[in-house]
């Protein structure tokens, strides 16, 4: 059998130009050029419809050809045809090895407009380029590729859309670079991902990758799944209904995106100039007046909230993601602001300020609760309580403090309390301890206690100390808490003003209060009920 000769020359040839192809700077341009070996006298010269036109007989290695085509196509980029500014910039790039006989003869040749091909913008797509060698150069210094000319994990029309962020958006920039995106198509199909979810969590963007999309629409999309996460409205739902208040942070983020410009909505995706420049609260209370309609709208993942609480693969591996995603959105304006890379919308940048006053913790916010609700008796002085003399002047008497001593005028409050199976013993003591320690402070002796899981037990008024050891975890199943909290509206010795706090783990019955009231629930509880007075999450 006759050996099939190898022509060394065009091996070399062929092998450069693949790897002129896979370079990012150069991807762009090598993927509208056509280069032929001809006869010509010349190393190469390219002209205008993209056709490069090399010495068929001339001897070089790869190195020597990376070098002749990254220079042409240097010269397409530039639109110039003199090879002073080319090489002067292509000694930067450091691609290939220069031949030790390359003239320099204009490479660059206008030609007729082709009339087999579209008209092409080089100078765009030398832009192009020039935005994926950036982001493949943060790739290799963070160690995502071995190379430049290593495809990595960035070669995809999503990828290249978060690594535009880094490059050149700095509000989303700190955040695009610690994301994560799961293309997975067998994962979108199991969880019914249509375009794309997120998971705050695990710092992870769920895409489904047979969705075509423009570049700027993937743009729309991450910047759309990293907003969410970043400002947190997934725990920021508080009992409300879980997808309408996704479609209200939907309408809010989409509104904030399209004022600045980032990236092209999707078709299908949400946006009402009606409720521009409300918050996501203002929005959910509006919607939620027609149901029938709301519910009937697609979020990016489709029929379901695009908001995932966990992530989809593994656990997290994130401790503390309210800082993190502070700390991201704050970087990113502070360098947004003073390159004055556009205006931002004044909703966007009230939500982010806000992010630097974070939230009081559960036990702060509790304190001031009592403050506000169950304030203690004011101390007074009198003359018929002597004082302690003071040793510079022992002849002067001096009133005492004197606080009333008639117990129906000392302020007190109820607790209802799940005494049922569900609830974590650990979470109710460090709760209990708590309150303890705000009503001593607050001058309250007493408390009126009511256990309730199955049924209503009174156990009257209790020294506030002495609640914990009067608990008795039943298990009996679910809680019934109305007929604990109309046993305390109803009693003849309870404050009229008296103000309740309901301590349970959610899994309750739905509860109407007519007075002063608060809720404490652990931190991954949810309510079965919108409630009407403040939620304080134990952690």
């Amino acid at each position: 059998m006759k050996r099939r000769r190898v022509d060394p020359g065009k091996e070399a040839f062929d092998t450069a130009w693949q790897a002129t192809k896979r370079h990012p700077l150069f991807a762009p341009l090598a993927h509208r050029v056509f280069p032929y070996r001809t006869s010509d006298d010349r190393w190469a010269t390219i002209d205008t419809n993209g056709e490069i036109t090399a010495h068929r007989s001339q001897v070089a290695d790869p190195e020597e050809w990376r070098w002749v085509f990254a220079h042409c196509l240097l010269h397409l980029g530039f639109g110039l045809t003199e090879c002073t500014e080319v090489t002067d910039f292509q000694a930067a790039v450091r691609f290939g090895r220069r031949p030790s006989t390359w003239d320099r003869r204009a490479c660059l040749h206008t030609a007729p407009p082709s009339r087999y091909a579209q008209p092409v913008t080089w100078s765009d797509l030398f832009a192009a380029g020039l935005s994926n060698a950036a982001v493949a150069a943060v790739d290799v210094a963070g160690g995502a590729r071995s190379s430049l000319l290593d495809a990595g994990p960035r070669n995809a029309e999503w990828d290249l859309a978060l690594g535009w962020f880094v490059s050149s958006y700095p509000l989303l920039g700190a955040l695009a670079s610690a994301m994560t995106i799961v293309a997975d198509a067998e994962l979108a199909r199991a969880w019914d991902i249509s375009v794309a979810a997120v998971s705050a969590a695990a710092g992870e963007i769920y895409i489904n990758p047979l969705v075509k999309l423009s570049r700027a629409e993937w743009r729309f999309v991450l910047a759309h799944e990293m907003l969410h996460a970043a400002l947190r409205h997934g725990d920021r739902v508080d009992g409300r209904d879980p997808y309408l208040w996704n479609v209200a942070a939907d309408f809010v983020v989409n509104g904030w995106l399209l004022e600045m410009a980032v990236g092209t909505a999707p078709e299908g995706a949400l946006h009402d100039p009606e409720l521009t420049g409300l918050s996501v609260e203002s929005v959910y209370d509006r919607i939620t007046t027609d149901l029938r309609r709301y519910r009937k709208l697609a979020t990016l993942r489709g029929r379901a909230a695009d908001l995932l609480g966990e992530p989809l693969r593994a656990p997290t591996h994130t401790t503390d993601l309210d800082d993190f995603y502070r700390r991201a959105l704050l970087t990113g304006l502070s360098y947004h602001d003073p390159v004055e890379r556009g205006f931002l919308p004044a909703g966007l940048v009230e939500e982010i300020r806000a992010l630097d006053q974070p939230p009081l913790t559960w036990d702060a916010a509790l304190a001031r609760w009592f403050s506000e609700h169950v304030p203690s008796r004011e101390r007074r002085r009198t003359y018929a309580r002597a004082s302690r003399r003071q040793s510079a002047t022992p002849n002067i008497p001096r009133p005492g403090w004197l606080r009333p001593e008639e117990l129906e005028l000392r302020t007190t409050f109820g607790v209802v309390l799940d005494t049922s199976g569900s609830m974590d013993r650990q979470l109710l003591g460090k709760g209990l301890g708590a309150i303890a320690s705000y009503a001593l402070s607050r001058d309250v002796p007493r408390a009126r206690v009511v256990f309730c899981d199955a049924v209503a037990h009174d156990a009257g008024y209790l020294p506030v100390e002495d609640i914990a050891g009067r608990v008795r975890v039943r298990g009996r199943g679910g809680t019934i808490l109305q007929p604990g909290i109309n046993l305390l509206e109803r009693a003849p010795d309870f404050p009229s003003d008296g103000p309740i706090l309901i301590i349970t783990d959610g899994y309750c019955d739905t509860v109407r209060v007519r007075r002063e009231h608060a809720y404490l629930i652990p931190a991954n509880a949810t309510l079965p009920f919108r409630p009407r007075g403040p939620v304080f999450r134990m952690r």
